[in-house]
């Protein structure tokens, strides 16, 4: 099977792909020469310089990864549009990111948010165990899914070991995540979002001319049934296609997206990803002033509408031009089709790549699969790197000057490709095969702890510590027993008998997330309730009603609880004539390498800046993007209605 996609690569499609390459080569480049990049702001950062539409682009780009393409391409493919509810969705709490979240982060003063967390409660377990738990769920829910997802387009697409595949595009991405920094990120990532949006635009509107319309789809689609199936397997539902799959809201027992936790456990996911994860809110953190915040949230959230139509929908007719592939039903067939006994829904999308399109945009196509594993890649790494040096290193290392944690950070970047590597086979056989949905079971058993962790010391005051970090805590441990249990009880294979304990096979991953919140809610207000309030003026500027009040002296700066000790920087005596002298004569290519990887010596005790940023806005812009803001929602409504 692998041999028949290879044969259709031509040379052109090979040009078009070296073309990219330069291209984004060439971009990072520029960008790594116009940023600072010695300090830890311009590293992590980027020098808070950035305007909205680079950073609206790198959200979506950030987001939009190849776990998306292949994930939702496949699950569209296996199920219907359902799952398009992530999507539209995630426009909601866009619009929260911008309005709600980020004027709290920027009043804060924080580079990451586990940094937040000891700003807002005091202390530091909660911090370091959000900072643990955050590259935990980086590992295990982003890069070892990315790095699966693209091995899998570029074993179809080259013929080339899986191993190998993953090896070649982790070589590419690293260098210019450790090197660049989030500057260099953003701006290739803005590029990269305008090659996947037209590309994906291309091949969506080939598939709907191949299949006839939607119309013709709707007619196709309930009848892509695979030929093994018709033949008698042992269980005779396999292979057919749901009756349900052209609505996003499901019957609350008897499906495989309940809209009850549909739309409860989706927006604990989608608050917890968008407004209180590193790799999102990094970006946000990044732009200029809160105008470029709004505006960068809305462009994701346009953008964001997008891959019902150009990823979803193409999926399911993948499922109609290619029925016996996509959609076996045998664990024999599907190991003949590509590969894997589980199921094949995850080939969908390549397979309309490789099939429908021509030469050149076969080429083009290939290129938007690399830019979606590079760009999701590179920020997830770049914001580990992040969690990991301000929030984790600087703790074990209080005095650890700017070039340490330069080194560090970059450091850290080799040991998430490493673990993730590992972990690889796991996401290959977990969830029957679908990608897209191993994604969202896992962040199901997670995310509303860490919803509850923010989204409560946002809204109200009276949260303290001891109730953010039990409740955290609590729902962590919940969210590890489901997941150990899944990876024990692993789904059966369609038509084997379901032998898993009825914990597992009865509660939908998406119910046990409720379950979880409301756990997790229930003991952050109740101990908090139960034990001392904080100070008032602990809590200034930490929550939306006292955002902005950091430094007002009508009621006084904040206090923090407790001093971080790794804020106390030591007194560094100031670098002496003779030092100056040879910083001054370091042989010239000395001086590139130090350009290359972001290294100053000048300013290799420089202490790191604090973050200070202004919540005002002028009041056309102000108004301007809060139209945008009812529009955009109102957008999503009319889609999630249309296909309800």
């Amino acid at each position: 099977m692998a041999e028949e996609f290879v044969n259709r690569m031509e040379p052109a499609d090979y040009a078009i792909i070296s073309v990219y390459f330069l291209f984004v080569v060439a971009v990072g480049l520029w960008s790594m020469y116009r940023s600072n990049r010695t300090n830890a702001q311009g590293y992590f950062l980027a020098g808070k310089t950035m305007s909205w539409w680079p950073v609206g682009a790198s959200l979506f780009a950030s987001n939009i990864g190849t776990g998306h393409f292949i994930g939702l391409a496949g699950t569209g493919a296996a199920s219907g549009l359902a799952v398009g509810l992530y999507e539209t969705m995630a426009v909601w709490c866009l619009i929260l990111l911008g309005w709600v979240f980020v004027p709290v982060y920027l009043s804060s003063g924080v580079y990451t948010m586990p940094e937040y967390l000891r700003k807002r409660y005091g202390g530091q377990r909660l911090r370091i165990l959000m900072a643990v738990f955050s590259l935990f769920l980086y590992i295990f829910t982003k890069i070892s899914v990315d790095i699966f997802a693209g091995a899998i387009f570029i074993q179809l697409a080259f013929n080339w070991n899986l191993y190998t595949a993953i090896i070649v595009l982790l070589v590419v991405t690293a260098i210019y995540t450790i090197t660049g920094g989030l500057a260099a990120v953003i701006y290739t990532d803005a590029l990269q979002s305008f090659i996947m949006v037209a590309g994906g635009i291309v091949l969506m509107v080939i598939s709907y001319i191949r299949v006839g319309g939607m119309d013709r789809l709707m007619i196709k689609y309930s009848q892509a049934i695979p030929s093994a199936t018709l033949e008698g397997p042992i269980n005779a539902t396999c292979g057919y296609p749901r009756s349900d799959a052209f609505n996003m809201m499901r019957h609350p027992l008897a499906s495989d997206q309940p809209w009850p936790g549909a739309l409860i456990g989706i927006t604990f996911i989608g608050v917890w990803y968008w407004c209180s994860d590193q790799v999102i809110v990094q970006r946000a953190l990044a732009a200029r002033n809160m105008t470029h915040v709004k505006g960068a949230s809305i462009l994701a959230g346009y953008l964001k509408l997008l891959p019902l139509f150009m990823i979803v929908i193409p999926g399911m007719i993948a499922r109609v031009l290619f029925t016996d592939d996509v959609a076996c039903a045998s664990a024999e067939s599907c190991k003949a089709a590509c590969g894997s006994e589980v199921g094949c829904s995850n080939i969908a999308y390549p397979r309309l790549v490789l099939e429908l399109l021509p030469t050149g945009l076969r080429g083009l196509m290939v290129a938007v699969m690399m830019a979606a594993l590079m760009s999701s890649l590179t920020s997830i790494f770049n914001s580990g790197s992040t969690v990991f040096t301000m929030d984790i290193w600087r703790r074990i290392r209080p005095r650890a000057n700017n070039a340490e944690l330069m080194i560090v950070g970059r450091l850290f970047i080799v040991v998430l490709l490493g673990v993730s590597i590992v972990w690889i086979p796991v996401v290959q056989a977990a969830q029957g095969g679908q990608l897209f949905i191993y994604i969202q079971s896992l962040q199901s058993y997670f995310a509303p702890p860490v919803f509850t962790c923010f989204v409560m010391g946002v809204a109200w005051g009276r949260i303290n510590e001891k109730g953010a970090f039990w409740g955290l805590l609590c729902g962590i441990v919940l969210g590890v027993v489901r997941m150990v249990l899944d990876i024990v009880y692993p789904a059966p294979a369609c038509g084997d008998v379901d032998t898993r304990p009825s914990f597992v096979a009865e509660i939908h991953f998406l119910y046990y997330n409720c379950i979880v919140g409301a756990v997790s809610i229930s003991v952050t207000v109740g101990v908090s309730l139960l034990t001392k309030k904080l100070p008032d003026e602990y809590v200034l500027g930490m929550t939306f009603l006292t955002r902005g009040l950091r430094r007002s002296n009508d009621t006084g700066a904040r206090v923090d609880q407790e001093k971080d000790i790794a804020e106390d920087e030591c007194k560094q005596e100031p670098m002496n004539l003779e030092e100056s002298m040879k910083v001054k004569s370091v042989p010239l290519w000395r001086k590139g390498i130090y350009w290359f990887c972001g290294y100053a010596p000048e300013a290799r005790d420089a202490k790191v800046p604090e973050l200070i940023a202004s919540l005002d806005e002028k009041r056309k812009w102000r108004i301007v993007l809060l139209i945008n803001a009812l529009v955009l929602f109102g957008a999503s409504i009319v889609v999630n209605v249309i296909f309800w």
